[in-house]
């Protein structure tokens, strides 16, 4: 990208702006899950064929994420976000008006390629941000993410109880979620190539900085994955649970990670990412270990929180890390996020896998091992902290003030 310089003010609201950014993909993402049984039963879907459908939003995220690249290279920062979140936002209202199978299969495919290429613009640009800051704050803008996903969800969970038809809710969701990205996209930094750089390819495998903090990402989704979908029924089939108490423990587990997420930057900027990812790494082996003992359904619900607490800020710090390992910051994150697009696709079928072979306890032995490897393999990151990034403990740089 081109050397522009830019006034700290006009920073601080591009961080502000890519927040709401953040937070708009997010609500799309929460809007979309709660009307998920409706839209099994608009299309007279089976589990399988449901789940056969909704695989194709990682297979279009991971098709669609390495044009996110060239897209920004050629319309420049904003205008591309402007474009790509936009896409996102209007394509909600797809998967609802799918009668069928097919056609459902087509609007997931579509809104997983929107959803993927305005993930890798909007990192990009919060990688971008943390350079010129000098802090992190990768972990805080993924932290609006899970806000506005609950936010989403709050909504949708309204609409839900009410009865609406989820062509008009997504509608009406979408009409407003469009307007607030399109007004947020406004105050983004927009980023323009230098005249001598050559546009990235259009297809490229990722470099080998994204597999190895992809690996760190993938053991994180994982667990996020196997967490979200598998923790009430564990609460419920294993322990006897109510399902309002089994309900409770995914919410909490969600609200946790929300909150771990916002504050997690401060950690960041304290200790460094190595030391938080691995911290966080300890956090969810324990979690894991009072999952698989627990004999009462607090203990259980303390161990997914504590899950939550240790694999929050990880993906945050991988997109964050491979932003600032090469001279291609999109390119690189969309190799991370094709990885960990992949990961959170097969988690949940595995965990299920592996529960009907063995058992639920087993499964979540599975979660506990991978979650040893963010403590083992988080030195992978400290990309992070040798580049685009001052020292733990160094006072950030100025940002320089190009008025005269």
């Amino acid at each position: 990208m081109s050397d522009v310089r830019y006034a700290p003010g006009e920073v601080r609201r591009a961080r502000y702006a890519v927040a709401a950014v953040f937070a708009v993909h997010g609500a799309v993402t929460g809007s979309f899950a709660t009307r998920v049984p409706w839209i099994q039963d608009h299309a007279a879907l089976s589990t399988g064929q449901l789940g056969f459908a909704l695989a194709f939003t990682a297979l279009g995220a991971s098709c669609a994420m390495p044009l996110a690249g060239r897209i920004s290279h050629r319309f420049g920062s904003r205008t591309a976000l402007r474009g790509l979140l936009a896409l996102w936002t209007l394509s909600l209202v797809l998967p609802s008006l799918a009668p069928n199978l097919y056609t459902l299969c087509l609007a997931m495919f579509t809104y997983g390629a929107s959803a993927g290429t305005a993930d890798v613009a909007m990192n990009a640009l919060g990688v971008e941000v943390e350079r010129l800051l000098g802090k992190s704050v990768m972990s805080g803008l993924h932290g609006m993410w899970s806000a506005g996903a609950l936010t989403g969800s709050a909504a949708g969970t309204l609409a839900a109880h009410l009865g609406a038809d989820a062509r008009l809710h997504f509608v009406l969701a979408a009409a407003a979620l469009t307007v607030l990205g399109v007004v947020a996209c406004s105050w983004v930094l927009d980023l323009q190539p230098a005249e001598d750089e050559e546009p990235p390819p259009r297809f490229a495998l990722p470099p080998r900085s994204a597999l190895l903090i992809g690996t760190v990402g993938f053991c994180a989704v994982f667990a996020e994955g196997a967490s979200l979908d598998w923790s009430a029924v564990f609460l419920r089939d294993r322990l006897g649970s109510s399902a309002a108490v089994a309900a409770a423990c995914t919410t909490g587990f969600m609200l946790t990670m929300a909150v771990a997420r916002i504050a997690g930057d401060a950690m960041v900027n304290r200790f460094g990412t190595v030391r938080t990812v691995r911290a966080g790494g300890v956090l969810a082996v324990l979690g894991g270990l009072l999952i698989v003992l627990a004999g009462h359904p607090a203990v259980a619900m303390g161990g997914f929180g504590l899950m939550g607490l240790g694999i929050a800020v990880v993906v945050p710090l991988c997109f964050a890390a491979a932003g600032h390992a090469g001279p291609n910051p999109s390119q690189a994150i969309a190799g991370v996020a094709t990885i960990t697009y992949t990961s959170g696709l097969i988690a949940p079928s595995l965990i299920g896998g592996v529960a009907q072979a063995t058992s639920l306890v087993v499964s979540f032995c599975v979660v506990t091992m991978l979650a040893c490897g963010l403590a083992v393999f988080a030195g992978v990151l400290r990309s992070a902290e040798r580049a685009g990034r001052p020292e733990v403990g160094a006072r950030p740089a100025a940002v320089p003030d190009p008025r005269p």
